[in-house]
């Protein structure tokens, strides 16, 4: 049975932390995929994480200096270029290389790099808490429409300037969501394990759905239940958070194998 005191003060924080970042997380990676951007789950992580460490020397917060890194990245992505995984990779090559050199030759870099490539949930602090709660409210709130708008501009892509409607509310909307579930992710849970939740839940559900909501249901659903698994077998059996939260949802693609025959 579980132990009630796994989830005392120490662990209640980082708990919802946790969950609710994964819940915000999945439903972006949905809209990830739906761009066929998917890659973004995993560049922009990682250039939050040299943005975090780059912050270091200024005296800056690694969230402030992380959120500015990945804003950056997303108006110059933006800017130069349509919906293309090429960039994401280019600011993975980037961002891993840069978060590491400068870990490197930087004063405690190389421990705040460790945090926040590999991930630190149980050390979340009220900061992230509160961060995690207003983007899911953000994200619960926002989402009818954005998906709607998304929708239409997937499969209908000259609907908009056809009828002569403004595509920058939603195209800002879904960028100033996607800097925040990236920093949020990336300094609570770490840049491979946001990515993971970003990528394997909605790669699954989009097989075995049968319609958008059907796979939104689902992409929450995996995400959530690999969650709460990986939080508290981590905590029963002493491992790291990260990595079993990781192969957690690793595992879940052999869904995808009922998926080919259906």
């Amino acid at each position: 049975m579980l132990d009630m005191e796994m989830l005392d003060q120490l662990f209640r924080m980082p708990f919802f932390t946790g969950l609710f970042l994964t819940v915000s997380i999945t439903l972006m990676g949905a809209l990830l995929r739906l761009r066929e951007e998917w890659l973004a789950g995993l560049g922009l992580p990682h250039v939050a994480a040299a943005g975090g460490v780059a912050g270091l020397p200024l005296g800056l917060p690694s969230i402030m200096s992380a959120t500015l890194a990945t804003g950056l990245a997303t108006l110059v992505k933006t800017l130069v270029a349509r919906n293309d995984n090429g960039h994401f990779a280019l600011m993975l090559v980037l961002g891993w290389g840069g978060a590491l050199f400068l870990a490197a030759n930087t004063y405690q870099g190389e421990m705040i790099s460790e945090g926040l490539l590999r991930g630190q949930l149980y050390f979340s602090s009220p900061q992230h808490f509160y961060g995690a709660l207003v983007l899911l409210v953000l994200m619960l709130a926002t989402m009818p429409w954005l998906c709607r708008q998304l929708l239409i501009a997937r499969f209908f892509p000259d609907h908009h300037s056809a009828n002569r409607r403004r595509v920058w509310p939603h195209d800002l909307t879904f960028a100033v969501l996607l800097v925040a579930t990236v920093v949020l992710g990336t300094v609570a849970m770490g840049a491979l394990p946001a990515f993971a939740v970003f990528f394997v839940p909605a790669w699954v559900a989009f097989r075995l759905a049968r319609g958008w909501k059907q796979g939104l249901i689902l992409t929450v659903g995996l995400g959530v239940v690999a969650y709460l698994v990986a939080f508290f077998a981590a905590l029963w059996l002493d491992q790291p958070f990260g990595p079993l939260l990781a192969l957690l949802l690793a595992l879940t693609a052999l869904l995808r194998l009922r998926g080919n025959r259906t």
